[in-house]
């Protein structure tokens, strides 16, 4: 039994891994894609994401949730909600990286749980531990110097980073698997999207039919692309603690952070150092309290949270045996609760929470 414990951990982090991986790998995915605009991209991607997930939900026979969702139009409109949100997330993010901004994208993703925290505190009402509270001022005050050092706003961190903690908001209340999450948003995207693609066909514009088979290829890839991370995100959810994941997720800014500065040779002139360096403090002192925080709700729990991780262990091992990763990611809630007080810092999923499918 611990053996399997052993293994399942071990395949929950590799999964982990490969997630975060791919979405902090994805800045070299889209110059690819060139010369395709980012609108056509991103209409592509919707597109092509929705004909992926379908394809999967109809080999697992998993559609049961689409009837129940079309009978609640306050989740029916939630879900347009969050197709809008994440509309302007992915465009935004494609066109950054394309219009070398990839150091100011990753930016945006480093900031998100600290967007998060203020958006639960705004919105949602909830209080602050003081750590907490710090981590948030030292992120505004990260946010000022930045603006000094790009001379305007980072708007483009700002877009990313508030769309993506919305997003997460608008998923934790609609509560749907991430994959059939992923299938809705797409489907309320898919018409506008291939709208667009037939007007701009319609007049000369389009390059998926002009620019040969492999671009063509590269474009239709898009729909992979996006579902793949999101189908190992899922396997790891089910198998590692929230507060592994909740580390993880800083591997896909943090990957995009030193492909901006290594690969595609971008800026870093000393007042950008000083801003990123105090977010990277902001999120240090965020993680560290989450972490104790963790810890000491671990000690008083005890008995319980025992119970529980039997209850999840028993979970996992039904998923692996009916190895179905469609499924294991259905198990997993779409998005992270917009909390204050998370046992990590919530990585609303660069696609996407966790949402992942705001993940780049």
């Amino acid at each position: 039994m611990a053996g399997t414990s052993k293994s399942e951990g071990r395949t929950g982090l590799l999964n982990g891994l490969a997630a975060y991986g791919m979405w902090g790998l994805v800045p070299l995915f889209w110059p690819l894609l060139k010369p395709a605009g980012a609108t056509e991209i991103l209409a592509h991607r919707m597109v092509w994401s929705l004909a992926f997930v379908a394809v999967a939900l109809l080999v697992v026979r998993r559609w049961a949730w689409a009837g129940e969702l079309l009978r609640q139009p306050r989740r029916l409109g939630l879900v347009v909600i969050a197709a809008a949100v994440i509309t302007v997330n992915w465009g935004v993010y494609i066109w950054a990286v394309n219009s070398g901004h990839v150091v100011e994208a990753s930016l945006g993703y480093f900031i998100n749980p600290l967007v998060t925290i203020a958006m639960g505190v705004l919105i949602l009402k909830e209080r602050l531990r003081p750590v907490q509270w710090a981590a948030v001022g030292v992120g505004f005050a990260a946010v000022l110097v930045l603006t000094i050092g790009y001379g305007r706003p980072p708007w483009i961190s700002l877009t990313l980073a508030f769309s993506f903690a919305t997003y997460g908001l608008v998923k934790k209340k609609v509560n749907l698997g991430g994959v059939e999450s992923l299938a809705a948003e797409t489907a309320v995207q898919f018409l506008p999207a291939l709208g667009y693609l037939l007007w701009l066909s319609a007049h000369g514009g389009l390059t998926f039919a002009t620019e040969g088979l492999g671009h063509a290829a590269l474009l239709a890839s898009t729909g992979l692309v996006t579902a793949l991370p999101l189908v190992c995100f899922g396997a790891a959810a089910i198998r590692v603690p929230l507060s592994t994941l909740g580390l993880l997720q800083y591997l896909a800014p943090v990957f995009q952070f030193l492909l901006g500065v290594l690969y595609f040779g971008e800026a870093m002139p000393p007042e950008r150092w000083a801003g990123f360096a105090l977010v990277w403090l902001a999120l240090v002192l965020l993680t560290g309290d989450a972490l104790r925080t963790s810890r000491r709700a671990a000690r008083t729990l005890g008995p319980a949270i025992t119970e529980n991780k039997a209850a999840v262990r028993a979970g996992a091992a039904t998923v692996s045996d009916a190895t179905d990763p469609i499924a294991a990611v259905s198990v997993v809630p779409a998005a992270p609760a917009a909390s204050a007080t998370p046992a990590v810092p919530a990585a609303a999923a660069p696609e996407a929470g966790v949402s992942p499918l705001a993940k780049p």
